[in-house]
Order: structure tokens, then C-alpha cells, then sequence
């Protein structure tokens, strides 16, 4: 990474972040753990997954941050900093300014998740909600800084931020300095840049491969045009790499040091979520899950190799954790709606229950639909949303259902989520409206269990 005054990032630059961040309670060692699950489904000699989502603010932004603020000039004179972000980079920006003592201003994005919003301030930050998306809370913050004395903490393109997520990179050679290839998830690029650089040093064989959400994935663009290409807008539940673009100093980097960069689907990433909670017990957001979901795509070939997967953060907020819940268990068909047509009569009911009982399913729902176009008198449809054990179990159900003499439809679809329930706007405590959807007939006793689990 070289510009008219030479090397801007380097791997002593790392170093010497690391001397700064050493200090548990600023930046901890996270730790690793191996997946015997992943092995068998990727054919992968070794896969160990690096927790860094259960690092201090949840994700691995405190390094970053906190080397850069530790080496803005003259610490006495500094009146405050300010950043945009979706909400990691603010939660580790409000962290190390409060611990070196300095006021922070956050601007983020009015969708940005609450809980994130809410553990930002909780950090110590002021909180500002304006716009759509990163790029307008970006433009805001800039015009935040008018005052010399206010510094701009940029979550990305910044040598300083590069070199303090480069410690991570540091930190996983250490764990694993056999890895054959290491995934790294790429939002701006701050993360994979800082890690490519550190493992070029310690370990020039490793192979390094950067995923991106398909939704906001810029860097495939960026690098065929050798120029950093922005989205005119993103799309994907992974919020915490949904940037929209790169710099020009992560490019070059990338193009340096990084050998390969895949995209991933929202539902491979959803189902990467579910996996690591049902096989490695983790709770992860959707970025930090799309590491495991390149690496159970088709994109990467590490047979017989050691593999280590980063996952990079941890705030998953309820309201996602239920949608992508319920989007993967209905793509397994584990969760499944029933619209039967029947002929409207006493006892029919019943009959079907029966025949879904016998399955030793689970009804959730019934519903009772009359007043529907297409109908004549005396039909009507009955609607089960009912839990499965999978695709197998599901299709036995449907079959008796229609060896009864019933016409069966089968939803597997988002729809499924929402139960065809309205959008509500809600007051939230920062005065915003936002909009949630209701969900009917879900039972979420197993998201409330996750909450002390997920918080950071």
C-alpha cells in the first residue's frame, strides 16, 4: 500500500497497534474453536472458527477505533470525535473514546437495528439518527467536524483504523499458523485490509479469500474496473458489511494482498446463522456469519485443508434473529404453512388435525378462511402453520392430506414470516418511528433465552 510519501500501512504499523491494545480490558484475546460439523459438510481437514464476536462491544471494531484515537495529536486538546456507522464501528468508537476519556458523537442511519443503537449510547456516545443508509449518515458526520479540535473516525479508510484491525490478524495467525485459508468477512474493507497485510508478513502461503453480501457487494466491481465502485443502494440482512463501497486505500490493499473474493446469498447467510447456533453454540450477526457461508458455498474448494472462518461480530438484534429464524426454518421446511380446501362442514377440523397429529407434528396455527375470491358456497380454506422435522416429514403430511381427498398448497416463503399481518410504526425512546412487522403465532421463547447472550 504505497502513495507519494511511501508505505502507509505497514506491518510494524500493526505492531505497534498492537503495544497500544494490549490491555484486556480494552481489547481481549478472543477464542477459537473447532467445528467438527463444518469438517464433515466442506470436507475440510480443520475448520476453526475465531470467536471475535465475543470480543468486548461484540465485534472487532474497539481495535480499530482505539488505536486511532489513542494516536490523534495532542490528547489534552482533543474536544471530541465523531463517526457514522450501521452500528459496529459506532459501539467501538464510543467505547475506546470513553475509555481514553473524550466525548463522541455518533451519526447512524435511522434503520440502523436499536439495539445497536441503544448500546451505543450506553458506551458513553451521543447519538444522531439521520438518513436511509451509511453513506448519508457519513455525509453527515463530516459536516460534523468544523472545529480543528474534532476529529473524524473514519470505519474504514484510515491507516491507523487498518493497522488496529490488523492486530486481529496478529492474533489469528497466532491461534492457527498452519491455516491454509483464512475468510474474512469485507464491508469497506478496513478488516480484510489490516489482516491481509499482517498475514503477508507471518504467513505469505496462507490463502486469504473476502466475502461480501450479494446485496452490497462492491468489491468484485471495484476490482475489475481498478477503481472503488459504490451501490447506488444495499440490500441484505448482513448490516454490519453493508457499506455500499471501498476506498481507495482498502482497494489497494485488496489488490495486494487479498486472493480471493466471493459473494454470498441472504439465504446462505441466514443459514449460516442458524448453523453456528444449533452446531457451534454461537450467536452471530449476519455479517459475521458470512464467512461460514462462503465457506459452505460451492465458490471455495478447501478440501483437506485447515480453514479458519472469522466471525467478526455478534450484535444480532431480536427482530432479526426472529426473521432470519423463521426464513431458514421455512426454506428447511421445518416451518411450514397449509392452505387445505375443504367443504365447509362440522368435524373437518378436526379430521385434518388428526391426520397432522398422527405425523407427530406441531400445529402452531389454524385459521379459518371463508371470505376469499374464487370460492363458492360452503368452501372454504383452512390454513395450518405447522413445525416439522424437515422436507422429508413435511412432504408425508402433504401426501396424507391429499390421500384424504384435500387440495393442498404448501407455503415455504417469507411470507410465512410476516402471517400476512400489517407493518406497525412504533415510538421508539429516541422519538424515531420505527417500522416493525407483527408476527402471529411464533412462539419466541427461544429468542428471549438468546437475549443475555447476545448483548455485549
Amino acid at each position: 500500500m504505497i502513495n507519494e510519501s511511501g508505505l502507509i500501512v505497514t506491518f510494524d504499523d500493526i505492531r505497534a497497534a498492537d503495544e497500544r491494545l494490549d490491555n484486556p480490558r480494552v481489547v481481549k484475546q478472543t477464542p477459537i474453536d473447532r467445528s467438527t460439523s463444518l469438517e464433515q459438510t466442506t470436507g475440510a481437514e480443520s475448520v476453526v472458527l475465531k470467536l471475535e464476536h465475543l470480543q468486548w462491544t461484540g465485534s472487532f471494531k474497539t481495535r480499530g477505533a482505539y488505536n486511532k484515537i489513542s494516536t490523534l495529536p495532542d490528547q489534552q486538546e482533543v474536544s471530541g470525535v465523531v463517526a457514522a456507522s450501521a452500528g459496529n464501528h459506532a459501539q467501538g468508537v464510543a467505547f475506546a473514546a470513553t475509555t481514553l476519556g473524550v466525548d463522541s458523537t455518533i451519526v447512524m442511519p435511522k434503520t440502523a437495528p436499536q439495539a445497536k443503537i441503544e448500546a451505543t449510547r450506553e458506551y458513553g456516545a451521543e447519538v444522531e439518527l439521520v438518513g436511509q443508509d451509511f453513506r448519508a449518515a457519513q455525509q453527515h458526520a463530516q459536516s460534523l467536524v468544523s472545529d480543528p479540535d474534532v476529529y473524524l473516525i473514519h470505519a474504514y479508510d484510515d491507516p491507523e483504523i487498518i493497522a488496529g484491525q490488523g492486530t486481529l490478524g496478529v492474533e489469528m495467525h497466532d491461534n492457527c499458523p498452519t491455516a491454509d485459508t483464512i475468510i474474512v468477512p469485507i464491508g469497506g474493507g478496513g478488516l480484510i485490509s489490516g489482516i491481509s497485510i499482517a498475514f503477508d508478513a507471518l504467513s505469505p502461503e496462507t490463502r486469504i479469500v473476502g466475502v461480501q453480501a450479494e446485496g452490497a457487494a462492491t468489491v468484485p466491481d471495484s476490482l475489475n474496473k481498478g477503481a472503488p465502485v459504490t451501490a447506488d443502494s444495499v440490500d441484505t440482512i448482513a448490516d454490519g458489511i453493508a457499506t455500499g463501497g471501498i476506498s481507495d486505500l482498502t482497494l489497494s490493499a485488496i489488490q495486494e494482498h487479498v486472493d480471493e473474493v466471493v459473494t454470498v446469498s441472504d439465504d446462505q447467510i441466514s443459514e449460516a446463522v442458524l448453523l453456528l447456533m444449533e452446531r457451534a453454540k454461537q450467536v452471530v450477526e449476519g455479517a459475521g456469519a458470512a464467512s461460514v457461508a462462503a465457506l459452505q458455498s460451492d465458490e471455495l474448494d478447501v478440501s483437506g485443508e485447515t480453514v479458519m472462518p472469522l466471525l467478526c461480530g455478534g450484535n444480532l438484534d431480536m427482530t432479526m434473529l426472529r426473521t432470519v429464524l423463521i426464513h431458514t426454518l421455512s426454506r428447511r421446511r421445518q416451518l411450514l404453512r397449509l392452505r387445505v380446501h375443504i367443504e365447509d362442514r362440522p368435524g373437518t377440523m378436526a379430521e385434518l388435525s388428526d391426520v397432522i397429529g398422527h405425523h407427530d407434528a406441531n400445529i402452531q396455527t389454524v385459521r379459518h378462511d371463508r371470505a376469499v375470491d374464487g370460492l363458492d358456497v360452503g368452501e372454504a380454506y383452512l390454513v395450518f402453520q405447522i413445525e416439522t422435522s424437515g422436507a422429508d416429514h413435511a412432504a408425508g403430511i402433504v401426501e396424507s392430506i391429499e390421500q384424504c381427498g384435500y387440495d393442498v398448497e404448501v407455503t415455504t416463503t417469507n411470507s410465512l414470516a410476516w402471517s400476512g399481518s400489517p407493518v406497525v410504526s412504533c415510538s421508539t425512546d429516541s422519538g424515531v418511528l420505527e417500522r416493525r412487522p407483527r408476527f402471529l403465532g411464533i412462539d419466541t421463547a427461544v429468542l428471549v433465552s438468546l437475549r443475555d447472550v447476545t448483548s455485549r
